[in-house]
C-alpha cells in the first residue's frame, strides 16, 4: 500500500509540473489584427497579424502573419485562397528549445452569412495545407476547420460576438483542437471595431486561456484610384 500511495503521488506531482512547464494554469493572451482591404467590385485583400502569449504580457508563443485574396460572390458569400506564416515556441519558458518550429500555409476559405432577427450568423469553411518545419525535419499535414460564429448588436456601437470552431486533422490523429470564444465588441464606425474576448482553446489532453484583443480595420482602396481623377 506504501508503495502504491508513493506512486500515486509521484503520478500526481507529475500531472502539475505537466501543467506548469506547457502553461495550462496560466492566462495568456493573442494580440491580433485584422483587416479587408477592397480593391474592386468583386476582390479584396485579406490582411492580418496575431502576437499569442503564453501569459498576458510574457512568454512568447507564436507569431501568425496570413493574406488572401478574396471574391466577394454576394453579400452573404465569399471565397478566399491564401497564404499564412506561422513561427512557434513551443517551449514555455523564456529560453529558445528545440520546439521551436516554422510553418507555410496554404489555405482556401469559404463564408456564408445570413440573419435571424437580429442575430448574425457566419459560416467559415477552410481547408489548410501545412508545410511544417521542427528541429530540422520538414512534414506536410492536411486539416479542415469550421466555424459558426454569432453576432449580437446591443445598440448602434456595442454587440456581442461567440463562436465555436472545430479542427479535424486529415491524417492520425483525427482531432485536433476546438475553440470556443466570446466578446464584447465596441464599433467605431463602419470599418474600424474592437474586440475583448476570452477563448477556451481545447486540445486532447490539454486546455488553454486566453484573452483576446482584436482590431478589425476595413479600408476601401478604390477611393484612392477615384481622388487621383
Amino acid at each position: 500500500m506504501r508503495k502504491i500511495a508513493v506512486l500515486l503521488t509521484l503520478f500526481f506531482v507529475s500531472l502539475q509540473i505537466n501543467a506548469q512547464e506547457d502553461g495550462q494554469d496560466k492566462w495568456g493572451a493573442w494580440y491580433m489584427y485584422f483587416g479587408t482591404n477592397k480593391v474592386s467590385e468583386k476582390l479584396s485583400i485579406h490582411t492580418e497579424a496575431q502576437f499569442r502569449f503564453y501569459e498576458v504580457g510574457s512568454n512568447f508563443n507564436q507569431l501568425l502573419l496570413r493574406t488572401g485574396l478574396n471574391y466577394h460572390i454576394s453579400d452573404k458569400a465569399i471565397a478566399t485562397f491564401g497564404y499564412g506564416y506561422i513561427n512557434t515556441d513551443g517551449t514555455f519558458e523564456d529560453t529558445p528549445g528545440e520546439e521551436n518550429s516554422n510553418e507555410h500555409r496554404i489555405f482556401q476559405q469559404f463564408i456564408l452569412k445570413n440573419k435571424v432577427g437580429k442575430f448574425a450568423f457566419e459560416h467559415r469553411y477552410r481547408i489548410e495545407q501545412r508545410f511544417l518545419e521542427l528541429a530540422g525535419d520538414k512534414d506536410t499535414q492536411h486539416r479542415g476547420r469550421y466555424r459558426l460564429q454569432v453576432t449580437y448588436p446591443i445598440d448602434d456601437h456595442w454587440f456581442l460576438n461567440v463562436y465555436d470552431e472545430v479542427f479535424i486533422n486529415f491524417q492520425e490523429p483525427i482531432f485536433g483542437q476546438n475553440r470556443l470564444y466570446g466578446a464584447v465588441g465596441y464599433k467605431v464606425h463602419n470599418n474600424l471595431q474592437f474586440q475583448l474576448g476570452y477563448l477556451k482553446n481545447h486540445f486532447t489532453g490539454a486546455n488553454f486561456d486566453r484573452l483576446q484583443l482584436g482590431v478589425f480595420f476595413n479600408t476601401d482602396l478604390r477611393k484612392k484610384e477615384e481622388d487621383n481623377d
